[in-house]
């Protein structure tokens, strides 16, 4: 169940005062807010939510809309600090510092934390008695203020200062910071948000020189765009100068996921249907290449993540990345990032990584995201027989052929056929709703000499009428039929899709059963190829 139980709520109403006060405060104006545990994605059909869930800690979420609005609020429910409180937390951070130098090396923010934790208990005595706030040399606080002291200095030294509320809320996609006004946010089930945190212009150029410092980017006058990765894996971009963002300094923060999500949730969400899930698992299982394209924000990266587990178990990966966002569960995993910081010698790009990689003879390899000349040696890696599976900014097969035979990646177009799919997936609107779908999957054929062009064939294509997605290419698929079934020893080339359908019988029953998590999903998955469809624990 993700709502709370009525003892759950109030317990935690007692071990957090300042949530207490929140919807003492709240309820007096308005309806008394739902708990859950989890946030249900049905609830985007709600048009006035009013929940509030738990996030990472001390800090916990409220989601609410009232008919008048016309914006959903999202207030982020934090401990705060009286003035009292903030001298403590004050003088505590001083002797944090003063103690720090002799500390040994911590390696993980985790370690930090823990090492800060350490420090508060021998800085404090915890008493009831909130006067008196000296006891030799510790200082003395009350069970809350201790959990908002930590909290506050956590936030500072080891967190993202005001945006660390945002950090810990599983639910959050993209962060958008603009000066002089509320934080925006997109929810991964309610949308655009506004949210209670705002972010003064006085100390705005003060903020974001500092929080470029942490992600290894500083920015200024001189440099007033900078680029770069948080400890979690989320990307962050800054425009720094008033130059150019003419409000103030400007960030924009996407959030990563620790758990990515499974096909099967796409599929239950309708991104695309079984029948697709089926063919890319034959399809990755049998090194087939493939591309995930679409615009900015359309789900390619979470697609591509979402259908790793297709590939065998006993495989090794190859991954390469400017920022952390692919994830693989192979135990054989090599993952590397480009490296932009330092003297310019030192610098290692894309190209670099990708050469290297040909030389680690990997199975399958994994370049992010493909953006510009490195896809040269993409497409150097799939002659030399390496399945590639990347994103790739492309709105249509056609566009996909045009930008990588045009400059500046120059692949010769007798070159593309060693590509073998091409998935389109876009954000579309349909029936007032904002919804992911893979458009289509096109299978490429190879050069045409008389036409000078490449041909390519429809696999699947979404019918926006009826939000379905047909197979277009059933029993004349060239990828099943040409690539995998003669490769993979099939007297009749047909009976792949005998293959194809258990697959999709599969996927459909894990839908049915609601095994929506990445790692039951990737289970059975891995089950079914060591053991077959005795092995699974699901009926098909």
């Amino acid at each position: 169940m993700a709502k709370m139980a009525r003892d759950e709520e109030e317990q935690l109403l007692k071990q957090h005062p300042h949530l207490r006060e929140y919807i003492e405060e709240f309820s007096s104006k308005v309806e008394r807010p739902v708990f859950y545990s989890k946030v249900p994605r049905d609830l985007k059909e709600n048009p006035s939510p009013n929940i509030i869930y738990p996030t990472k800690g001390v800090v916990f979420i409220h989601i609410y809309k009232t008919k008048d609005m016309d914006f959903t609020k999202y207030n982020s429910i934090e401990p705060h600090l009286t003035e009292e409180t903030e001298n403590k937390s004050d003088r505590i951070m001083e002797k944090i510092l003063e103690r720090a130098p002799f500390v040994g090396l911590v390696k993980t923010d985790q370690e930090l934390k823990d090492q800060i934790h350490k420090f508060i208990e021998d800085f404090i005595v915890i008493s009831d008695r909130p006067i008196d706030t000296k006891k030799g040399n510790k200082i003395r606080v009350t069970p809350t203020e201790k959990d908002a002291i930590e909290y506050d200095i956590v936030r500072k030294i080891v967190g993202a200062g005001p945006l660390e509320c945002f950090m810990r809320d599983p639910y959050l996609e993209d962060i958008h910071i603009i000066t002089g006004e509320n934080v925006h946010l997109i929810h991964k089930v309610f949308g655009m948000v506004e949210t209670n945190i705002f972010i003064d212009k006085k100390w705005a150029n003060t903020f974001s020189q500092e929080f470029s410092e942490k992600i290894g980017s500083p920015v200024g006058e001189g440099q007033p765009i900078a680029d770069g990765t948080m400890t979690d894996g989320s990307r962050v971009n800054i425009i720094h100068s008033k130059d150019i963002s003419l409000k103030g300094p400007s960030m924009t923060v996407r959030k990563f996921s620790e758990t990515p999500i499974s096909v099967t949730q796409l599929i239950n969400w309708g991104t695309f249907d079984a029948g697709i899930g089926a063919y890319l698992w034959l399809s990755l299982q049998y090194g087939r290449s493939l591309f995930v394209c679409g615009e900015t924000a359309s789900g390619k990266t979470t697609t591509a993540n979402a259908i790793i587990p297709f590939i065998p178990p006993e495989k090794k990966i190859y991954s390469v990345e400017n920022t952390p966002e692919v994830i693989v569960p192979h135990p054989v995993w090599q993952q590397l990032l480009t490296k932009q910081s330092g003297p310019k010698e030192s610098h290692i790009d894309m190209d670099d990584l990708l050469k290297a990689g040909l030389r680690s003879r990997p199975d399958y390899i994994i370049p992010g995201e493909t953006r510009g000349i490195e896809g040269r040696v993409v497409f150097q890696a799939m002659q030399t027989g390496h399945p590639v599976i990347t994103t790739f900014h492309a709105g249509s097969v056609t566009k996909v052929i045009q930008r990588f035979t045009g400059h500046p990646i120059n692949v010769p177009k007798t070159f593309m056929d060693n590509l073998d799919i091409v998935l389109i997936q876009m954000a579309v609107e349909r029936k007032g709703k904002r919804l992911r779908r893979v458009l289509s999957v096109d299978e490429i054929e190879g050069y045409n000499k008389e036409a000078d062009g490449i041909m390519s064939r429809k696999a699947f294509e979404w019918n926006s009428v009826d939000d379905s997605h047909q197979f277009k290419a059933n029993r004349n698929s060239f990828i099943l039929e040409e690539r995998i079934a003669k490769n993979a020893g099939y007297k009749d080339v047909m009976k792949i899709y005998d293959e194809f359908d258990t697959r999709k019988k599969i996927l459909q029953r894990m839908v049915e059963e609601k095994i929506f998590d990445y790692y039951e999903v990737l289970q059975i998955i891995w089950t079914y190829y060591k053991e077959g469809i005795k092995g699974l624990q699901i009926s098909i």
